[in-house]
């Protein structure tokens, strides 16, 4: 019996000291990030038999349990995704916001100033020193729209280093987990320290993107991002990669990559920091510069337009003070073509009515033999487009023309009518004397119905038939026919023609046709006349400001601004709240995995004291035994 005592107290002092050094080990990695908390697990050994009883035969320790909850590990995860996910949008979208209420202040301001000074210039006229302030104005208001535009090109390209850096560290997790698992096969996944390592990148990894993780028996784990690629299998290890965009080069996208095969992923499906940037990338940032693009468009549109409408201090009809809208330099990245096109169809987007643009992108797809449809990427309308010789016709105040090239069935193209217009806008007029502050006196005949009025569009002095300025002209109009008789101010007929309701285009006079009811013979008389100090046309350009010319007739040029504005600083609130919910979802999964896996430094130092009170009453069982020995012996001696 004594020397069963020696072996029992061996086994206890052995079991003691396992159970002191797994203690001392969790005590020292107590503040370790991604530490499990690790119990030595006892068993009895298997007792021996004398005479009739069974004896114990001491302890032993069968094994050294990393503690893992998995079910509690996988909503961490899930969490750390959102979470992420929510702090990118946040941080993206608080500075989106700041670029737009700081920076971007110069906009509205400008426009402001523009039209202040529109009406300065309709008090005086012919003063050389408010027409040179005036143009300063609509450089100042261009400029502010070229400033703002770069700025959400920086935005652009922080987003695509940002996509960029992200693949990067996947990749270099991808590479870490396969050389782990491999080394776990050999284990058979019983290495902690492996297993909290693998844990810890597994945790990062889900920082940048939805990950599942699906155990293997040999103790790998293999890796899923967002259900749409498999990153890691075993021990092989996928890559991730950023490429040029498609079908816009400068919009980034993301391919998973295994040997020499190469996949697109989709964004949509990946979560964490990497899809929040997509998603701001895509829904918001974009919208963003397309709508000031649709802004600058308004702008350039609109005093073009009100130009052509009156006279200059030299007595020619108005020309253009900003760039034309259909410029090339207006109209970078109208058109983008799919990498999967098979046609050779070259195409242009032209501008043809700004107030019926959306701000929006759109899809152009083409079947064989002859259906063309254009897909509004906001609303998922499709409407069927018109080929008119090279032209389709059709768009949300716009038009395609295919200036070389042709279609292959199954082709498609993003179209983006006011992409470019922010960076390309500028003012083309060097000469105060150009500003058109005169306008032209137009006179209903007294034995008019009263049931049409017309409003003037623009003028053309290079069109056929122009009575130049200083003549008259006089339209005589059948609002049953819809057709017209020009005559000059001795009432000699220039000619006679039909129109498209409600537009007149002849002898370089455009104008607008309203009709309540059917006249046979109104007429109306265009006085060209430039008087000294006429100023109706600057009257007619300053009440612009409160015009409803956007949008379909529901916003004013300011409205374009400050609605981008609102939104995105609705959005960057939003983004706010929903970090804040994220946040507290994260900390309740994290403390939840702490309660199982973490070190819990009072349990750990009372366990401490335990083991060490098992060790010393061990180490006093072999003292007993030695007692004994010593004893027997002197009794035989």
């Amino acid at each position: 019996m004594s020397m069963d005592l020696l072996n029992i107290a061996r086994t206890g002092v052995l079991a003691s000291q396992s159970q002191l050094a797994v203690t001392s080990n969790n005590i020292t990695n107590a503040n370790t990030q991604g530490y499990h908390r690790q119990v030595a697990e006892q068993s009895s050994l298997e007792s021996q038999r004398f005479g009739n009883s069974f004896y114990g035969a001491g302890t032993y320790v069968t094994d050294v349990k990393r503690i893992y909850n998995d079910y509690a590990a996988r909503e961490l995860r899930i969490g750390q995704t959102a979470m992420s996910q929510a702090e990118t949008t946040q941080v993206k979208m608080s500075e989106l916001d700041q670029l737009f209420s700081q920076i971007g202040k110069s906009v509205p301001q400008g426009l402001n100033d523009l039209f202040a000074g529109l009406n300065s210039l309709a008090d005086l006229p012919d003063d050389l020193g408010i027409r040179g302030s005036l143009l300063g104005n609509a450089d100042q208001i261009a400029k502010a729209l070229n400033q703002m535009q770069s700025h959400l090109d920086g935005q652009m390209s922080q987003t695509n280093d940002q996509i960029s850096a992200v693949t990067d560290r996947i990749n270099e997790i991808s590479k870490e987990l396969g050389h782990l698992n491999q080394e776990l096969m050999k284990s058979q996944g019983s290495d902690s320290q492996l297993l909290d390592k693998q844990d810890a990148l597994i945790q990062e990894l889900s920082q940048y993107a939805q990950v599942n993780v699906i155990p293997l028996e040999s103790g790998a784990k293999s890796i899923m991002l967002g259900s749409a690629a498999m990153l890691v299998s075993g021990q092989i290890s996928m890559q991730m990669g950023s490429t040029a965009g498609n079908p816009y080069p400068g919009e980034l996208r993301i391919t998973a990559t295994t040997g020499d095969q190469s996949v697109a992923v989709d964004p949509a499906k990946m979560g964490g920091s990497l899809g929040a940037l997509f998603q701001y990338r895509d829904e918001t940032l974009i919208p963003a510069q397309l709508e000031m693009g649709q802004l600058a468009l308004g702008i350039a549109d609109t005093f073009n337009k009100a130009q052509s409408q009156g006279f200059d201090l030299n007595g020619n009809v108005g020309s253009d003070i900003f760039l034309d809208i259909n410029d090339s330099k207006m109209s970078v990245g109208r058109v983008g073509g799919f990498e999967t096109n098979t046609g050779n169809a070259a195409l242009r987007v032209n501008i043809d009515d700004v107030s019926a643009l959306t701000g929006g992108s759109y899809e152009l797809t083409f079947t064989a033999p002859a259906t063309y449809e254009l897909k509004d990427s906001d609303t998922g309308t499709t409407t069927p487009l018109t080929l008119t010789g090279s032209q389709l016709t059709g768009g949300d105040g716009f038009s395609i023309n295919i200036d070389s090239g042709a279609f292959a069935s199954g082709d498609r193209f993003e179209i983006r009518p006011s992409s470019g217009a922010a960076a390309g806008i500028k003012v083309v007029m060097t000469d105060p004397k150009g500003i058109a502050a005169a306008g032209p006196t137009i006179t209903a005949d007294s034995a008019n119905s009263g049931n049409t009025a017309i409003a003037l569009n623009a003028m053309d002095a290079s069109a056929p038939g122009f009575p130049g300025v200083g003549a008259q002209i006089t339209f005589e109009i059948d609002t049953t026919t819809n057709s017209y008789e020009a005559f000059d101010a001795a009432g000699t007929s220039l000619g006679t023609g039909t129109y498209t309701a409600p537009t007149i285009d002849a002898f370089g006079m455009n104008f607008d046709v309203q009709s309540s009811a059917g006249a046979l013979a109104d007429r109306f008389t265009f006085d060209l006349s430039a008087a000294e100090g006429n100023n109706s046309n600057a009257v007619a350009m300053a009440k612009l400001n409160e015009a409803k010319l956007m949008a379909g007739g529901s916003s004013t040029l300011s409205d374009v601004y400050e609605n981008t504005k609102l939104e995105v600083g609705g959005k960057a609130k939003a983004a706010e709240v929903a970090l804040g919910t994220a946040e507290a979802v994260h900390s309740q999964a994290y403390a939840r995995v702490q309660s199982e896996s973490g070190v819990n430094l009072d349990e750990e130092a009372a366990n401490l004291m335990r083991f060490q009170q098992a060790y010393q009453a061990s180490a006093r069982i072999m003292t007993t035994a030695n007692e004994i020995f010593d004893t027997l012996f002197s009794s035989v001696r």
